[in-house]
C-alpha cells in the first residue's frame, strides 16, 4: 500500500523525535512517503498532488485546519484511475487522521484517542484488519467541511482566538471562554438579527443572529467535554443546525448550558434546530464572520450549504 504522510509542523502536540516515532510506524506497514506543510493552504496542494499519484493512502498529522486542506485537496483531484462502477469515496485514497493540534475534532467524532500516540496504534491496527468507514461531508459554497461551520457569533470568536494565537498566546479553554464574552458583550450586534436561511420548498426562517451547521456530534469539545448543539447531527446523514433568533442574555446562557449537559436537548422560544438537511442557503443583511472546521474564513453575506453524502472513506 502506498501512502504519503502530510505534515504540519507546527502541530502543537508533536515534536519532531515524536513524528520521527510515527514515521518508523507507519513504514511498518505502508510505502510511505513524507510531505510538509510551508504554508495556509499548502496541505490541500500535497493532497491532490497525492490523489492524483494513485496512493491508496493519505494521512494527516496536524490539528483539524490540515485535516480540511487534506479533505478538500482530495475532493478536487482527478485521479489516474477510475473504474466503471467506483464510487466518488473508492476512486479516492482513503483518510487517516492522526490527531497532532489543540482539539482534533475530527479525529475523536471517529472514535480516535486524543493522544497522538494512542491514535497511532488504533490507525495501524485499522490498516492491519482493513477496518474503514464511508463518511459523508458538508459544503459550503465550493468549499468542503468534515464536521462543522458557523455563520456570525462562533466565527468571531475562533477570529478573536487565531488574533491571540498570532500574538503568542497558547489555545486554552480559558482563552475561548474570554473570547467568548469578549465577542459577546463587546463585539457583537446583539440588538439587530440579520440572517435569514432559505430552504427548497419552505418558507424562509428569517432574523435570525447566529447559526452553527454541523456535518456531525459533536460541534467541538472543551478539553475532554463533548459541547452539543445538535446532538443527533451524523457523518451518515444530512445537515444539522442550529440557529438563535436572539442573543439575550438569559436565553443565550440557558442555550448554552443545553449544550453542556450529558443529554443535550436545546430547545427553547429562541431556538431554531432543524435535522438532515441536503441544503438550505444562510444570507444576512450586512457581512458577518464565517469559520468552517474551525478555522476562521473571513466575512460573508451569504453561503450555501449541501450535504455530499457517503464521499470520503477514512481509516477508524
Amino acid at each position: 500500500m502506498r501512502a504519503v504522510l502530510v505534515v504540519n509542523p507546527k502541530a502543537t502536540t508533536t515534536s519532531e523525535r515524536s513524528r520521527d516515532v510515527l514515521v518508523r510506524a507507519l513504514r511498518s506497514e505502508v510505502d510511505l512517503s513524507v510531505r510538509y506543510t510551508r504554508r495556509r493552504g499548502h496541505a490541500m496542494d500535497l493532497a491532490r498532488e497525492a490523489a492524483q499519484e494513485g496512493v491508496d493512502l493519505v494521512v494527516t498529522l496536524g490539528g483539524d485546519g490540515t485535516v480540511n486542506e487534506v479533505v478538500n485537496g482530495l475532493m478536487a483531484a482527478e485521479p489516474p484511475t477510475f473504474r466503471t462502477g467506483q464510487t466518488s469515496a473508492e476512486r479516492l485514497p482513503a483518510l487517516a487522521t492522526v490527531p497532532g493540534g489543540s482539539t482534533n475534532v475530527f479525529a475523536r467524532a471517529l472514535g480516535l484517542p486524543r493522544e497522538w500516540p494512542d491514535g497511532t496504534s488504533m490507525i495501524l491496527e485499522g490498516l492491519r484488519l482493513g477496518r474503514s468507514r464511508t463518511i459523508g461531508l458538508g459544503r459550503a459554497d465550493d468549499r468542503y467541511f468534515t464536521f462543522c461551520a458557523g455563520f456570525g457569533l462562533d466565527a468571531a470568536v475562533i477570529r478573536r482566538v487565531e488574533q491571540s494565537r498570532r500574538k503568542g498566546r497558547v489555545s486554552t479553554p480559558a482563552l475561548y471562554f474570554r473570547s467568548t464574552a469578549s465577542q459577546y458583550f463587546v463585539g457583537s450586534d446583539r440588538r439587530h438579527p440579520s440572517i435569514t436561511l432559505e430552504r427548497p420548498g419552505e418558507a424562509p426562517d428569517t432574523e435570525l443572529a447566529t447559526a452553527i451547521i454541523q456535518n456531525t456530534a459533536p460541534w467541538t469539545y472543551l478539553g475532554d467535554r463533548e459541547i452539543n448543539p445538535n446532538p443527533e447531527a451524523s457523518f451518515d446523514l444530512g445537515l444539522d443546525v442550529l440557529a438563535l433568533r436572539r442573543l439575550r442574555v438569559a436565553s443565550t446562557a440557558r442555550t448554552a448550558a443545553q449544550f453542556f449537559s450529558r443529554k443535550p436537548d436545546p430547545h427553547g422560544k429562541q431556538v431554531l434546530r432543524l435535522h438532515d438537511l441536503a441544503e438550505f442557503t444562510l444570507r444576512s443583511e450586512r457581512p458577518l464572520p464565517f469559520q468552517m472546521d474551525g478555522d476562521y474564513l473571513g466575512e460573508r453575506e451569504k453561503v450555501r450549504f449541501t450535504s455530499v453524502p457517503a464521499a470520503l472513506r477514512v481509516i477508524c
